[in-house]
């Protein structure tokens, strides 16, 4: 991973760790400053008709949810409405993670051993079942940046193993608040059965809120969310949803999710995100297509348009 090093150090130069504590690190775009979030204004009418006229070209379901922390801003389009997870659901297994290291239950630059029947199958994504057939040890931090930046299926079923299973990644969903999102099942075991994932689910709403629990919440320390949301900004997946229309050196935190396609039909494919726009707010954005009958560029192209059109409307 080109950019281990380099997170590494930052994060254990912020933590007086090996780097040289009398050197500062320059401050990534999106992640030093927490702010309290405003409160809600009134939904944007006409951005939310926006979104209406951008889901069209799905040919099924669309959910989206957008929030400035600083203004209030909001608009959405079926936000209530529950959406199959996918790889978005490795987000909330990495804060779980990281939430017992801040307990002390785990070290980041502890070794974790990968074993061979730690991987997921072979049409399911994984790096690190690609690059060590025989297995491997690594550092926490990049079991995480495996889940997080390349959403490697085989680092997030260690990573919620090592969070006490499922249950235990929903327990601190819910100690959030967070309503209406759902962490049931392993990578395996959503590779074994279609329907599965229908039952970890989320609505756009829940999303959103996740996202601001991340970019301004206190449940972990933030040293622990700056790592994330480095790892987010630099993930290789889905570089045509969220990204797709924005300047390439925008700021784009970001995980996706996507489904197989079955008779034509695609369940899932998502994004959520924390985007600094050009005025220097950040919009947290979760936009989920689902049991869509659009091809694969269609469905990349109305998250683009979603986060385009907030970008145009909020960021001046």
């Amino acid at each position: 991973m080109k950019y281990y090093v380099l997170i590494l150090a930052i994060f254990l130069t912020a933590c007086g760790g090996a780097a040289n504590s009398n050197q500062t690190a320059a401050p990534t775009p999106g992640v030093v400053i927490t702010r309290t979030p405003a409160p809600r204004q009134a939904p944007d009418a006409q951005l939310e008709q926006q979104f209406a006229e951008i889901a069209k070209d799905a040919n099924g379901k669309v959910g989206i949810a957008a929030f400035v922390i600083e203004t209030g801003q909001n608009a959405s389009l079926n936000a209530d409405e529950k959406f199959a997870m996918q790889s978005v659901y490795k987000l909330p297994i990495a804060m779980a993670v990281m939430k017992q290291v801040d307990a002390g239950k785990f070290k980041g630059d502890q070794e974790i051993e990968i074993k061979k029947e730690d991987f997921v199958a072979k049409g399911q994504a994984s790096l690190l079942r690609d690059n060590f057939p025989d297995g491997t040890k690594i550092p926490l931090w990049h079991v995480i940046e495996y889940a997080i930046s390349q959403s490697d299926g085989t680092a997030s079923d260690v990573l919620m193993n090592l969070a006490g299973g499922a249950g235990e990644v929903q327990k601190y969903i819910d100690e959030l608040g967070i309503k209406d999102m759902a962490v049931k099942s392993t990578e395996k075991e959503l590779g074994k059965d279609q329907k599965v994932q229908y039952e970890n689910f989320a609505t756009p709403n829940a999303a959103v809120a996740l996202l601001t629990e991340l970019k301004s919440g206190s449940s972990l320390e933030r040293e622990r969310r700056k790592l994330i949301m480095d790892f987010m900004n630099e993930s290789v997946p889905g570089q045509d949803r969220l990204r797709g229309l924005l300047p390439d050196s925008a700021y784009v935190a970001h995980k996706t999710g996507t489904s197989g396609t079955s008779g034509g039909v695609t369940a899932a494919t998502n994004d959520i995100g924390i985007i600094q726009l050009p005025n220097g707010n950040y919009a947290l954005i979760a936009v989920f297509v689902g049991d869509s009958k659009a091809d694969d560029d269609a469905r990349a192209a109305v998250i683009a348009k979603a986060a385009k059109a907030v970008w145009d409307k909020w960021g001046l």
